[in-house]
């Protein structure tokens, strides 16, 4: 089965069982050629659920007479506790999930990072008490501060993957795309995860076609339900790795500047690109391989 349409189909098989838990009865799940779809009933009330797979990915839809109360009823079950739902300016997350994210896949110099962190009712609560938001909305010295009490929290519910510039070289010659190389490793990330633990849902930001983590997926990471989303980081889970990925790319620049004594700058402005000359004049262009990434158009620049 393919990749979209799996993940589909346990979306609706999600969204039945918590139908069933509020005690509305459903037919059979049918499978047509865009969609699975289910009939819901109450009394003389029916509404159809759909869910939609293709190429835009995936799109919950109900058909039936919106100003019935039945529609209403399902309308809240199922969006109501939909991930971008909001209730009163405050964001509905899932009790347990897995939030992945990245850090350096713009910049020139340093490391790509992946990180992800499994969540719960009670370590959302304390992530959010010691701060945790989009690192980009912090500065680096509040991304150190906040990465250590993030750990402290979490305790072994988290992994990162730190890809250094010379293995990503290598990687990217081989795969020759950055969102391939990056749906590996969230993919990757959330194995590693599902190996020590148990969890039915992940959330992940979304860098290009969504089909590329799917594809990705490993042996546990297939039973997922995965939503991928622009801007994710407003979720706990994605907003913690975050900033433990940052956190890592940032300890990146601290080693390498001191190991080097060269000023590495974050970003790929012409700034970086002098920077890069100065490191070329002191230790040549083989060098280069070590402390950036080969492919990006700067590399060009100051050729």
């Amino acid at each position: 089965m393919d990749a979209i349409k799996l993940q589909a189909k346990k979306l609706i098989e999600k969204s039945i069982k918590n139908l069933a838990d509020e005690g509305i009865i459903t037919y059979k799940i049918n499978e047509d050629k865009f969609n699975f779809n289910c009939v819901l009933i109450s009394g003389k009330s029916e509404v159809k659920f759909l869910v939609y797979f293709g190429k835009k990915g995936i799109k919950k839809v109900l058909q039936g007479n919106k100003e019935s109360d039945f529609y209403c009823k399902i309308n809240e079950i199922i969006f109501g506790k939909e991930l971008f739902e909001f209730n009163k300016n405050d964001l509905i997350e899932p009790e347990n999930y897995i939030g992945t994210d990245e850090s350096g896949k713009g910049d020139y110099f340093g490391p790509l990072v992946v990180s992800g962190v499994l969540v719960d009712k009670k370590t959302i609560i304390e992530l959010k008490k010691i701060g945790v938001k989009d690192s980009k909305q912090l500065t680096d010295s509040t991304i150190v501060e906040i990465a250590n009490k993030i750990n402290k929290i979490i305790n072994d519910r988290s992994d990162i993957i730190v890809i250094n510039p010379e293995k990503y070289n290598e990687l990217y010659s081989k795969i020759g795309n950055l969102n391939k190389l990056l749906a590996w490793a969230h993919a990757k990330v959330l194995e590693n995860i599902l190996s020590n633990h148990s969890v039915e849902e992940a959330i992940s930001d979304k860098f290009g076609d969504e089909k590329l983590i799917i594809r990705s997926l490993q042996e546990k990471g297939k039973k997922l339900i995965l939503h991928q989303y622009t801007k994710a980081e407003r979720f706990t889970a994605v907003a913690a790795a975050s900033i433990l990925a940052r956190d890592k790319f940032i300890k990146w620049f601290k080693i390498s500047s001191e190991k080097y004594n060269v000023d590495f700058l974050k970003g790929a402005s012409n700034k970086v690109e002098l920077s890069a000359k100065d490191f070329i004049k002191k230790y040549g262009r083989e060098e280069l391989n070590k402390v950036a990434k080969i492919h990006f158009k700067t590399t060009q620049k100051i050729s």
